[in-house]
C-alpha cells in the first residue's frame, strides 16, 4: 500500500471517529441516581402486573398439565 493511500485511509478513519464522538457528545445524559430512582419507581408501579412476582393463575397458565400422567 502506498503511503498516500495509507494516509488517506488514516484521515478517513479519523473523520469517522470524530463524527461518532460528536454524535455521542450530543446525547442527553442523566445521573445514575436519577435513572435508578426512576427504574425503582417503575418497578414498584408495575409489580402487580408482573407474572414473575405475582404468579400466573392456574386457569390462565398455558403450560399447566391438562391431565395427570397415566404412566406413573
Amino acid at each position: 500500500m502506498s503511503s498516500k493511500a495509507h494516509s488517506s485511509n488514516n484521515i478517513t478513519h479519523a473523520r469517522r471517529t470524530v463524527q461518532q464522538l460528536r454524535i455521542e457528545a450530543s446525547i442527553e445524559r442523566i445521573k445514575v441516581s436519577k435513572a435508578s430512582a426512576d427504574l425503582m419507581n417503575y418497578c414498584n408501579e408495575h409489580a402487580r402486573n408482573d407474572p414473575l412476582l405475582m404468579g400466573v393463575p392456574a386457569s390462565d397458565n398455558p403450560f399447566k398439565d391438562k391431565k395427570p400422567c397415566t404412566i406413573l
